[in-house]
């Protein structure tokens, strides 16, 4: 406890002049715009004023920005600016949506979109559709999210909005990106999150908007941490730091050094973790972010738990845990009290863990957060066996068996749906380049047409022109030509990407399946009725087996590698159809484990089919099953 003490009063020791330092620098620009709003004869300054101080104070003293925006509607109704009334009821949505006021923030940024539209402010309505997008996202609504974001996008596409009426440079179509990786990663779609936030990187580059830049960077390595790429993740981190850090921009300076700290801790670098969570409480206190205080708190709380400290550990997420509750934010007290009731265990408190573990599983069933209450089942399992409550303990473990089996299940959509979305997406775009090429061979036979009209009635122009038209028509032919094999090419390459994806989809359709049926047999080993587990297993053997899906993949294939199976059969009449499967998904260079599960065996299986193929072929050990495959 002393030490704990000690380590605080050094914290607020080195915090004492920056946070003086930043809150004199912050409340001297909070009181010019003030003065401004109070002096200013400039009607339409003073409501531009209002907004500014709504924004500046929305988040630290919500009450007194309400204030100011009821100033700025008032005083635009007074001189009927319609933009400025616009301006106040999307700032009244945004004092509402930070409240949880859900149905007012919506009514208010309807109210908003609509004044807007009527102002003719395209800014405006890009503004609120932003807004929106992030609202519905925070509800789970990921569906409409994203309908706003691609609003927003064809408004940037459609209309030049690069000039505008506040005289400086605005086109955010990279926010959209941005946005939508954040919704995709919030899906566990990572793949689509990584192309996005990639786009919105790119986009922020070209323009040179550093500091949203280093937003993106801070955005790809939450995705790369997802993924488990820690070094790649850290990478990123710190190019986002290093930027935040020249802005002196303290919120998100802090934000990053806990996702460091984070990466460091998972990696073990002990030290490392330590310095990067005291810059982060060094930071949010000084910005009085209480929020990141207490995830900073938290943070240290678990570093001293991995370093046996567990005393300081204790006192540590207590106090940050304290905050959270403060704040209202439950899903955070729910984990917070799991690794207080490790800590619990640690120092021999085991009814004190119990109690810690049953308030984070209520919160958790309240709010349906199934990766905090499994970890809860799992703790209290342990706890109870650790009390000789082996019945209490076998229940809870049971439990904890059930919803990991449904998140595992739910893992194993989320990457269908996502194959699924990556192969409409690409779908998407190739059938524009089609119809691109299209519109092209089509503008070329036009042109073509127009010119003959204009020689056959020319007579004589027609006689002196005719080597000439003969080298137009000569050069037009071969664009037409070069036009229809461009159209080939897409259509082949189209035919591919459909081909991968279904062979994909039927490897990962049957992974599941048999994963499935695995557990199936577990369970019947385990109830004394085995009826209904054996027709469930009978089913998924039935649909393992099913020949539809192969017929369809057959069907696909052979549009892509025409004659394949023919020349196969001619010249080794010998081959099996099983055998004529696998050397179908050995010339689209599919892996051993994909050939594994779209077959239904194992790699030890696949490794025996392909000796055996070997030797009807008569290949020596200097000749490759794989290039022989790819040469037919």
């Amino acid at each position: 406890m002393r030490n704990y003490i000690k380590l605080i009063i050094v914290i607020i020791c080195v915090n004492t002049n920056l946070t003086w330092s930043q809150n004199q620098q912050r409340q001297k620009y909070i009181d010019s715009l003030i003065n401004i709003a109070e002096t200013s004869t400039d009607t339409i300054q003073r409501i531009q004023t209002y907004g500014r101080l709504f924004e500046q104070l929305q988040f630290g003293e919500p009450d007194l920005a309400y204030s100011y925006t009821k100033k700025e509607l008032k005083l635009s109704e007074k001189i009927d600016y319609k933009r400025g009334i616009a301006g106040a009821n999307f700032h009244f949505a945004d004092f509402h949506k930070f409240r949880g006021n859900i149905d007012s923030a919506k009514y208010y940024y309807n109210t908003a979109e609509k004044l807007f539209k009527s102002a003719n402010s395209l800014i405006g309505e890009l503004f609120v559709n932003h807004s929106r997008a992030g609202l519905e996202k925070d509800l789970g609504n990921y569906k409409e999210a994203l309908s706003y974001a691609y609003r927003n996008i064809d408004i940037y596409k459609q209309r030049d909005t690069s000039a505008t009426d506040l005289r400086r440079t605005f086109n955010l179509i990279g926010s959209e990106y941005e946005l939508i990786g954040e919704i995709h990663i919030e899906l566990g779609n990572y793949r689509i999150a990584l192309n996005e936030t990639l786009k919105a990187l790119k986009f922020f580059k070209e323009k040179n908007d550093i500091i949203r830049s280093a937003d993106a960077l801070k955005q790809l390595g939450d995705i790369e941490v997802n993924l488990n790429n820690l070094n790649k993740a850290n990478d990123y981190y710190n190019e986002a730091y290093s930027i935040y850090d020249d802005y002196n921009d303290i919120t998100y300076k802090t934000f990053v050094a806990l996702s460091i700290g984070n990466v460091y801790l998972d990696q073990n670098k002990l030290k490392l973790a330590e310095k990067f969570f005291n810059e982060a409480l060094k930071l949010s206190i000084a910005n009085n972010a209480k929020s990141e205080e207490g995830t900073s708190l938290i943070s240290l709380g678990n570093l001293n738990a991995k370093l046996k400290k567990y005393k300081t550990a204790q006192d540590l997420l207590i106090k940050g845990n304290t905050i959270d509750q403060g704040l209202g934010f439950k899903s955070s007290v729910s984990s917070n009290l799991m690794d207080l009731a490790n800590v619990e265990i640690k120092l021999g408190n085991t009814f004190k863990a119990l109690q810690y573990t049953n308030e984070s599983i209520n919160i958790s069933k309240e709010l349906n957060t199934k990766n905090t209450l499994s970890r809860g089942y799992y703790l209290r399992s342990l706890i109870y066996e650790d009390l000789n409550n082996t019945n209490a303990a076998f229940q809870d473990f049971k439990q904890y068996k059930t919803i990991n089996d449904s998140i595992y299940n739910t893992t194993k959509s989320q990457q269908i749906e996502e194959l699924k979305t990556i192969y409409e997406t690409e779908k998407k775009e190739d059938q524009i380049v089609f119809q691109k090429n299209e519109i092209d061979l089509l503008e070329q036979k036009a042109k073509v047409s127009t010119l003959q009209k204009v020689l056959l009635g020319g007579g004589l122009i027609l006689s002196l022109l005719a080597i000439s038209f003969g080298f137009y028509g000569f050069r037009q032919k071969i664009k037409r030509a070069k036009l229809e094999k461009q159209k080939l090419d897409t259509e082949l390459d189209f035919k591919k990407k459909e081909l991968t994806t279904h062979a994909l989809h039927l490897a990962k359709k049957n992974e599941i399946l048999e994963s499935l049926k695995q557990k199936a047999e577990e369970f019947k080993d385990l109830e004394s009725s085995s009826t209904g587990y054996q027709q469930l297993i009978r089913t998924i053997n039935f649909d393992l087996k099913d020949d539809k899906n192969w017929n369809n993949f057959a069907r696909y294939f052979e549009s892509v590698h025409k004659g394949f199976n023919t020349k196969v059969v001619h010249k080794y009449p010998q081959i099996t159809p099983n055998e004529l499967r696998l050397l179908s998904l050995l010339k689209m260079n599919l892996s051993s484990k994909e050939i594994a599960n779209i077959l239904n065996i194992s790699s030890e299986g696949v490794k025996k089919a392909r000796y055996r193929l070997r030797k009807k072929m008569n290949l020596t050990s200097e000749n490759s099953l794989q290039n022989l495959v790819f040469d037919l």
